[in-house]
């Protein structure tokens, strides 16, 4: 039972590192998330140009 057991454990050291590398690798789950980041950057900055706006007029 003894070498079955190391043979698993070594699998699973392996294939975690393995799985992250490849994951984090994978475009289509990041873009979503680029997405979302630039529509904020964009709202945060209309939100300050209306606060400019805001402050020079009244």
């Amino acid at each position: 039972m003894g070498v079955k057991l190391e043979v698993f454990r070594m699998l699973l050291y392996l294939s975690f590192p393995v799985g992250v590398f490849w994951v984090s690798n994978q475009a289509q789950y990041f873009q979503q998330f680029r997405r979302q980041v630039a529509a904020l950057k964009q709202r945060v900055l209309q939100l300050q140009e209306e606060r400019a706006l805001k402050d020079t007029r009244g």
